[in-house]
C-alpha cells in the first residue's frame, strides 16, 4: 500500500485534474483522506457515482454539503450512464487553462469497487478497463486516449491502513469496498440489517412482506430472511451465515431499494461519521 500511495502521488503530480470517485451510498466512507493530501495543488472533482443506488433525498444534501463553504465541487451520476459521464469529465477539463493543442490528463482516483473503470469504459465507448463487483479489480494505471484531445488515467484503488470508527468498515464492507474475506459476513449483515431497520422500515416491507409485524432487532430480521429464503440446515435450523449472504447480496444489488448508508446530519464537528 505504501509503495502504491508513492506511485501515486507522483502520477497525479503529473496531470492537470482530478476525479475521485465516491460511492454515492457513503460518500465521506469511501473518500480517502489520503487523497486530500496528495491533489491539494489540482482541480478535484467529487463525482458520487451508483446515484441510481442511492436514496435521492440523501444523495441531494449530500450535494449541498460539499457545495457548501467551497468544500469540494461534487457532481452525482450513474456511471452506466455516457451523458451523466460525460458532463462531469468536461466540468474537469473547463477548469484548465490550455492551448487546445495541448492533450489534458485527467486521472481517476478512488478507493476499490466506486466504479471507476465502469465510468472509464463509459466515456471511451467500449470495454478497456476490467470491472467487477468486487474489490481492488485494477491493478495498475491505465491510460486511455478519448476525444477532444483528452487523456485519461485509471489508478488502482487504495484502502488506507487504519480504518476508524469500526462503523466506517462495517460501511464499506456492506456497499463491497472491503473484501468479503477480511470481515465476517454475520457481522457485515447484523449492521447493514440494524440500519435499514432505523431508516428504511417502509423499503423493508415492500420488500420482504413476510417482515410482518416488523422485526424488533437485527437477529430477528436475519432469522426471518433465513426462514422465508429456505436458508435452512438439517432440522430446519436456520443457516444464519446463508441469510447474512442473502440480505448483503440483495442489498448491494439494489433489490431492497434505493440505499444510503450515511446521512450528511451523521457527520460531526471533525466531518466524521458518527
Amino acid at each position: 500500500m505504501l509503495e502504491t500511495k508513492k506511485l501515486l502521488s507522483k502520477a497525479i503530480a503529473k496531470v492537470d485534474v482530478v476525479m475521485e470517485i465516491l460511492d454515492a451510498r457513503l460518500p465521506v466512507s469511501s473518500a480517502n483522506p489520503v487523497l486530500d493530501k496528495l491533489c491539494k495543488n489540482k482541480f478535484k472533482l467529487k463525482i458520487l457515482n451508483k446515484k441510481d443506488l442511492a436514496d435521492p433525498k440523501v444523495t441531494r444534501e449530500w450535494l449541498d454539503y460539499f457545495k457548501t463553504g467551497g468544500k469540494c465541487p461534487a457532481v452525482a451520476i450513474c456511471g452506466l450512464k455516457k451523458n451523466e459521464a460525460l458532463q462531469a469529465l468536461n466540468y474537469c477539463v473547463d477548469q484548465i487553462e490550455r492551448n487546445r493543442a495541448r492533450k489534458v490528463k485527467v486521472m481517476v482516483v478512488g478507493i476499490p469497487n466506486t466504479g471507476k473503470s465502469t465510468i472509464l469504459n463509459t466515456l471511451a465507448g467500449k470495454k478497456i478497463a476490467k470491472t467487477g463487483n468486487v474489490p481492488a479489480i485494477t491493478r495498475h494505471n491505465q491510460r486511455t486516449s478519448l476525444k477532444n484531445n483528452i487523456d485519461i488515467y485509471d489508478t488502482p484503488g487504495i484502502l488506507w491502513p487504519v480504518i476508524k470508527p469500526k462503523e466506517r468498515a462495517y460501511t464499506l464492507a456492506a456497499s463491497g469496498a472491503i473484501s468479503d474475506t477480511a470481515i465476517d459476513y454475520n457481522d457485515i449483515a447484523f449492521f447493514a440489517a440494524s440500519l435499514l431497520i432505523e431508516r428504511y422500515p417502509e423499503l423493508l416491507q415492500q420488500s420482504y412482506p413476510f417482515l410482518e409485524p416488523a422485526p424488533e432487532d437485527a437477529m430477528e430480521m436475519i432469522e426471518k430472511i433465513g426462514s422465508a429464503r429456505g436458508c435452512l440446515k438439517k432440522g430446519g435450523i436456520i443457516n444464519i451465515q446463508k441469510a447474512s449472504e442473502t440480505l448483503i447480496r440483495e442489498l448491494r444489488s439494489g433489490k431492497i431499494g434505493n440505499i444510503s448508508f450515511e446521512t450528511a446530519t451523521d457527520l460531526d464537528s471533525t466531518n466524521e461519521i458518527i
